[in-house]
């Protein structure tokens, strides 16, 4: 019981950084991926310097000035690192490029950290109770991501079709 205690502990408390609290000054590659690692809640990131690469020869990430990396990289970087545990580069390309306030950074960032925070805390007050629950929790839990990215994927889908119909 007490590794269900720290994981709704940890699922209730750890969040990225606020914008305000990324860092001011620019950072290396090695540097940001060393950053990276806590800004993710599970304290882990798969990011590696490749990934930011093809982030940006797609797009996705704004080219760094020099070798340098801004906190602008870093919010975007946060985004990156979680979505891309559900979508594809292509479709993380679509849903980026689909948000109204991408330019500014910093209003995105704030939308992001805001909707992390609200399906982390509904997912903390549907982790179980007792031990006897786990199980069925964790395929419920299961299920409905499945569910989620189902509508997500097709939701982009839906973005994709009002592009091409605006071009």
């Amino acid at each position: 019981m007490e590794e269900l205690e720290a994981l709704r502990s940890r699922l209730a408390q750890q969040r990225p950084a606020a914008y305000a609290a990324l860092p001011d000054i620019e950072l290396y590659k090695d540097q940001v991926l060393t950053y990276m690692q806590r800004q993710q809640p599970g304290g882990e990131s798969e990011l590696t310097g490749a990934m930011i690469n093809n982030y940006i020869k797609s797009g996705i990430l704004p080219r760094p000035q020099g070798k340098r990396y801004t906190k602008q990289h870093l919010a975007y970087l946060t985004a990156i690192a979680q979505l891309k545990q559900v979508l594809s580069v292509a479709q993380l390309d679509s849903l980026l490029k689909s948000q109204q306030d991408l330019e500014d950074s910093e209003a995105f960032y704030a939308r992001y950290c805001e909707a992390l925070d609200a399906a982390l805390n509904t997912t903390v007050k549907e982790l179980p109770q007792k031990q006897t629950e786990i199980a069925e929790q964790a395929l419920r839990l299961c299920l409905q991501s499945y569910a989620d990215r189902l509508a997500a994927l097709e939701l982009l889908e839906l973005l994709a079709k009002e592009e091409t119909a605006e071009k």
